[in-house]
């Protein structure tokens, strides 16, 4: 390698690439390329720090003279401004500005950012700018390329006669079967094809390396009620076996500013966010709010329970970037934004999170957990406070799920992970989407801690808010290693569980297992079997209740509900062993 290369080590810097930032490198310019390949897909973790590996690339293709001019295209105005900051820092210069209308770029500049969007409107124009220099294209999360036919007809057009093209990607790619140009797909012994990438770093392994941070996830659940617009009053629990439609309501009654469980979840996401800011002073939160409504009223929240007002980001509001960069270089604590976090907002310092919104794909869900996992130095975590519902523990517990973008097959209804579907959840709203066919007001809402989820297991059992249970999961230390937290919470639980024992029995020593059969235990019990198979719904795409009859069939005895705890550890014995079995 050249001497441009400084010494490869696990953890970075600005001035030092990362460990895989040099081996991306060093397969890019193998033996077998010589010079590089004209195409190249990257697919890293977000946070993993894309960015950097992209224009140590480019300022090395423009050292050796491969290519002359950049060009940068990337989803959202905001994130053209990003990159132009970016790149300065290495001495390339770019025109964020640059429009269709201008034609010609600036002397004193290397290269443009422009838009997916602003590249379709005239492909001409930048196919005449790729073939008057040679020039490296860069495709910010390049799945946006195939944004149906004509988008994708579109960058192939302009891009075509490019000297070199570096696709990134940081989340699963699309499911429909339009082809993302310059991806190259390969044939499985199934006969689809699937898409390659020429160098992959998860998110497994960027925990392991130190890269990101290790994501803890705290579930609450609750009590709700509502009023249909017949009057009728009904009742639902979060975190208990509902229906798609209870579920759907009771999850929009939890996310009602008029009721206490988001107040009640926002002063515990504060509580952790003073916990976490112990060990890193300039830690920040983000509530990811449904419409501007709900934003405000959120923000007006965060001032009741911690004396300082948030930032609200809109997303048609023209101050958004300024807003965005002003808080990321702040020390201010909160941020609240409608939706606008999968591609836009990018502020290292951010660590904990309120997922305050009814969007529920799980391109979404991957794109708002990646706002907190960048990490800066070593130990640092990332706290994410979420509604305990079965699509979003599911999507907790395959976080780590890495998928190829797919052709040759059919489109599956709600897979999730279609553009269109991420776009819709970006789109600038002013009412919620969840059981909106519904409508109904919120009576009462209150919130009670569920369980924690990290590296696949699950932690603590249900207690009110503001309780000492609580508090020790709440006030887990902002610094640890990711082996660290795990020890913790398993301690933690076994100190809860032999606290809940004692006081049941009033003796602060023994421990009598037949207590294990009590109502709270078999609560507890539930809990974690639902939970367990919420994320094997998830990944297998079966029904809850056809997964609850395999197991029974499995393993003997009755419904849930007259089910006993010896019943039920025997369930979760056994689809944790299908979930080992099909990793």
């Amino acid at each position: 390698m050249p001497p441009a290369f400084p010494e490869r080590a696990a953890w970075g810097t600005a001035s030092s690439l990362r460990a895989w930032q040099q081996q991306a490198l060093e397969t890019y310019f193998s033996p077998a390329h010589d010079s590089g390949p004209r195409d190249f897909l990257t697919v890293a973790t977000p946070g993993a720090g894309k960015t950097t590996f992209a224009l140590r690339l480019a300022k090395e293709l423009i050292d050796r003279r491969i290519v002359h001019a950049i060009t940068v295209v990337c989803p959202t105005e905001h994130l053209k401004r990003q990159w132009a900051e970016s790149a300065a820092r290495v001495g390339i210069k770019i025109d964020p500005e640059f429009t269709n209308s201008q034609g010609k770029l600036g002397k004193e500049f290397q290269g443009v950012a422009v838009t997916y969007a602003t590249v379709a409107a005239r492909p001409a124009l930048h196919r005449n700018r790729t073939e008057m220099q040679k020039t490296l294209v860069i495709m910010d999360e390049v799945h946006h390329a195939g944004d149906g036919l004509s988008w994708g007809d579109a960058i192939r057009e302009a891009f075509e006669p490019a000297a070199r093209r570096l696709g990134l990607s940081g989340t699963p790619f699309r499911t429909d079967i339009n082809p993302i140009p310059f991806v190259q797909y390969e044939e499985g012994p199934d006969g689809i094809r699937r898409s390659r990438a020429d160098y992959t770093y998860g998110y497994g392994p960027a925990l392991a390396d130190g890269v990101v941070r290790p994501v803890i996830f705290l579930a609450y659940a609750g009590e709700m009620r509502w009023r249909t617009r017949a009057g009728d009053e009904l009742t639902a629990a979060l975190g208990e076996p509902l229906t798609q439609d209870q579920t759907a309501q009771a999850w929009r009654a939890a996310l009602d500013p008029k009721g206490d469980w988001i107040r009640q979840v926002i002063a515990a996401a504060d509580r952790r966010l003073t916990e976490v800011r112990r060990g890193v002073p300039d830690a920040g939160g983000l509530v990811i709010a449904t419409d501007h409504e709900a934003a405000r009223a959120y923000a007006k929240m965060i001032r009741s329970v911690c004396g300082q007002g948030a930032t609200v980001v809109l997303s048609d509001d023209p101050t958004a970037s300024k807003k965005i960069k002003q808080f990321s270089e702040s020390q201010d604590r909160w941020m609240v934004a409608v939706r606008m976090v999968s591609e836009g907002v990018d502020i290292p310092r951010l660590a904990v999170g309120v997922y305050a919104t009814s969007t529920a794909t799980p391109l979404f869900f991957a794109q708002a957990v990646g706002r907190f996992v960048r990490s800066r130095r070593r130990g640092e975590t990332a706290s994410v406070f979420l509604p305990s519902v079965p699509v979003l523990m599911g999507h907790a517990a395959e976080m780590e799920a890495e998928r190829d973008h797919v052709l040759d097959r059919p489109q599956r209804e709600g897979d999730g992970l279609d553009d269109d579907l991420l776009k819709e959840a970006n789109r600038q709203q002013d009412t919620p989407d969840v059981g909106e066919e519904l409508p109904f007001e919120t009576v009462e809402a209150s919130a009670t801690f569920d369980r924690v989820l990290y590296d696949g297991g699950e932690f603590g059992t249900q207690a009110a808010p503001g309780s000492v249970e609580e508090e020790e999961y709440l006030g887990i230390p902002g610094l640890l290693e990711p082996e660290q937290v795990t020890a913790l919470l398993r301690r933690r639980q076994a100190e809860q569980l032999a606290a809940q024992r004692r006081r049941k029995t009033g003796d602060p020593v023994e421990d009598r297992r037949a207590d294990r059969t009590a109502a709270e235990d078999l609560h507890e019990l539930r809990g974690q079997l639902n939970g367990l198979v919420g994320a094997w719904s998830h990944r297998t795409g079966k029904p809850h209740g056809v997964i609850h009859n395999e197991l029974r069939n499995a393993c003997g005895g009755p419904r849930v509900a007259q089910a006993t705890a010896e019943d039920l550890t025997r369930r979760i014995a056994k689809i944790r062993e299908w979930a080992a079995k099909r990793r």
